[in-house]
């Protein structure tokens, strides 16, 4: 109960912080991805957007693909080295296939398991960097936000999952992305901050 209470203080400070800093800065210099997004509309502007989304669907599929491969060469491997090592042991053919099965198919799991804790995350983070790009950010916003939200995805679907299972690493991974997105823009503004305020004292110096 703790930890979950000092988090949430940490973010609102974080967050207050950085709101002082966009005022400090303006509009213009503070994140551009914080109010406006990428929606599902823009996906039918037959301009960039429908190029996104297309490009975004490609990706997904491709590294679905490269899971899908990778899965399989791994159930492979072990279900031979597992073969292998029963009939070495003795054991009779049938009893060294099934054992042997059993072993590819939790070794596929497990593999499965770390693709998709490592998949999903690329794919939000970057989906991200391409959405402060797009409504006029930086390649530093975008970069920024895109490792919170790697981060944070990453983190909260690891957490979720060790406690509600798949559910929990949906849930987890969702709000991760979120809460490490927003985390990004955040460091992004106070960044923007330090560096305005860094100018104005070398301005105050030189006069």
């Amino acid at each position: 109960m703790r930890t979950p209470m000092l988090f949430m203080a940490a973010f609102i400070a974080l967050h207050i912080t950085a709101e002082k800093c966009r005022q400090l800065v303006g509009e213009e210099a503070s994140s551009k991805s914080r109010a406006e997004r990428f929606t599902f509309l823009n996906c039918f502007d037959l301009k960039y957007g429908t190029l996104a989304c297309m490009l975004k669907e490609l990706v997904k599929l491709y590294f679905y693909y490269i899971r899908a491969v990778h899965v399989h060469k791994v159930r492979a491997e072990a279900t031979e080295a597992a073969l292998r090592e029963r009939l070495s042991q003795g054991k009779s053919l049938e009893e060294a296939v099934k054992w042997a099965k059993q072993a590819g198919n939790a070794a596929a799991w497990q593999a499965s398991r770390m693709a998709k804790h490592t998949i999903g995350p690329i794919i939000a983070s970057g989906w991200d960097f391409f959405e402060a790009i797009y409504v006029g950010g930086t390649l530093a916003e975008g970069t920024i936000r895109a490792i919170g939200t790697f981060l944070g995805s990453y983190i909260g679907g690891i957490v979720g999952e060790g406690r509600l299972g798949r559910l929990g690493f949906l849930v987890g991974s969702q709000m991760g992305s979120w809460i490490g997105g927003r985390t990004g823009l955040m460091a992004y503004d106070m960044g923007k901050g330090v560096q305005f305020l860094l100018d104005l004292v070398k301005k105050e110096t030189k006069s």
